[in-house]
């Protein structure tokens, strides 16, 4: 059996899985690291864009429409199939595969149908409708592996993972997981064999499916990573770890050597595509060394995610995140001064909605509020502020609710912000130069960032000029 140190998790995204030539290039990186590491674990995502499919086409079926549902059926089964085809070679073992995706294919027919009939979609049915793409995905890459004469098998989380019955979002019981994921993978890896699991999914106390919400994926390797007292994980996407900037903004965004645990839940919070803060928090606990790697170019530089950031970084600007596509919404009011349970009143309407507030700004004087939402969301979230709060409104404490310029927000990541003099003033010194107003500003509470609400059309400009202070 493999010592823990040399157990290594690997985990790939969608985009790593998504395509013919995305998953035999997965299929090169697994083969080649089972030679380095005696104990290798494999989580997998779904295909690029099927979670999306699946979740979409059953609300959609909820509502009465089962066009969306027919087209997934047919994109479904043709991106699977043609993966089938290309990769995995054994005549009867492609069969089979082809035998099980066609039938897990008609559980989501039937699971539409049913939620179509009854007019909802429930937690718990979009759980079993969303573990399908995971549940295509792990089939076809354990037997593209198998293809190459690797021993690899696949193993569904449901019977690793135990949660509880939160659906959607399901919080693990660590240590069910731990037995159970020890129980059936060491004797595995001790045969030298490669499991290849279901990533997002797992299973409640009842066996009924759950999934682990944002970053699911992730958050299964880093659990199964735990449980087995892994040496390293390695997160495969489709960038050289995570950068600067995003690229599409900034051409001449690098790649980030290393970042703090902090850093990564900052930049997720606001607006990186990076891994979600609570996906990674069991590895880090656990002083488990995580990278996040290109599949498409794995000999790249890439990042590793540490406990603590070195003290040589205390006082740079490591990067800049945005969150675009908001506007602002203010509500005023002569009579809201010295008012108490205003804000919470306000909060907890704009909750109703679904919409997470990322920073507020108050006047001082306490007659406003005004906060950024998404603008398609702002005439819902206005809707239900004048519902919930009619009774200040007609007493008079709050005038109007109304919604304001479209701002995105910018955030600047850098460890020691707070207590290394000079870096706030460079930040708006060079956003003076650039003509930047910034309409509001906001401390991030970890004292890694610094948030700031800027004009939509300033954004480009804002990020570049911010750009050229990281070293």
């Amino acid at each position: 059996m493999p010592e823990p140190t040399k157990t290594l998790v690997m985990k790939f995204g969608g985009t790593s899985v998504g395509t013919v030539d995305a998953m035999a290039q997965a299929v090169r990186i697994i083969c080649d690291a089972h030679r380095d590491w005696p104990g290798l674990v494999v989580v997998t995502s779904a295909l690029s864009g099927v979670t999306n499919l699946l979740i979409d086409s059953a609300t959609r079926a909820a509502r009465g429409d089962m066009t969306v549902y027919h087209q997934a059926v047919s994109e479904l089964t043709s991106r699977h199939r043609e993966i089938i085809e290309q990769l995995i070679t054994n005549p009867a073992r492609k069969h089979q595969i082809h035998w099980e995706i066609k039938h897990l294919i008609g559980d989501f027919s039937n699971l539409c149908q049913a939620i179509n009939v009854l007019g909802e979609a429930s937690p718990r049915a979009l759980d079993a409708v969303a573990a399908l793409g995971e549940r295509l995905a792990v089939r076809i890459l354990a037997a593209a592996v198998e293809s190459t004469g690797q021993p690899a098998e696949y193993i569904e989380s449901t019977h690793l993972v135990l949660t509880d019955d939160q659906f959607t979002n399901a919080v693990p019981d660590m240590l069910a997981t731990t037995a159970r994921t020890r129980q059936a993978l060491l004797p595995m890896l001790a045969a030298g064999r490669i499991p290849i699991i279901t990533g997002y999914i797992a299973a409640a106390p009842s066996g009924a499916t759950t999934t682990l919400g944002r970053g699911g994926s992730d958050y299964s390797a880093s659990i199964l990573a735990v449980a087995l007292q892994a040496g390293e994980v390695w997160i495969w996407t489709d960038v050289d770890g995570v950068m600067t900037a995003d690229p599409r903004m900034i051409p001449n965004a690098r790649t980030i050597p290393e970042l703090s645990y902090r850093e990564v839940a900052e930049m997720a919070h606001f607006g990186a595509k990076v891994l979600h803060p609570k996906s990674i928090h069991p590895v880090i606990e656990a002083g488990i060394d995580l990278r996040v790697r290109n599949t498409f170019n794995p000999s790249g530089p890439d990042t590793r995610l540490v406990a603590e950031c070195c003290i040589d970084h205390y006082g740079m600007i490591r990067a800049i995140t945005t969150i675009r596509g908001l506007q602002l919404v203010t509500l005023s009011g002569r009579g809201m001064l010295g008012v108490p349970g205003v804000a919470g009143r306000i909060f907890s309407a704009v909750a109703t909605t679904g919409v997470s507030v990322p920073l507020i700004i108050e006047s001082t004087s306490e007659q406003a509020i005004c906060f950024p939402a998404p603008k398609e969301l702002v005439p819902l979230v206005i809707q239900t502020i004048q519902s919930h709060l009619s009774h200040d409104f007609h007493r008079g404490d709050s005038d109007r609710v109304f919604p304001s310029e479209e701002v995105d927000i910018i955030t600047v990541i850098s460890p020691g912000l707070r207590t290394t003099p000079g870096v706030a003033g460079q930040i708006f010194g060079i956003l003076g130069s650039a003509g930047i107003n910034v309409l509001g500003i906001s401390f991030g509470a970890s004292d890694v960032s610094i948030n700031l609400i800027v004009s939509a059309r300033d954004t480009q400009a804002a990020v570049r000029a911010l750009h050229t202070l990281v070293p």
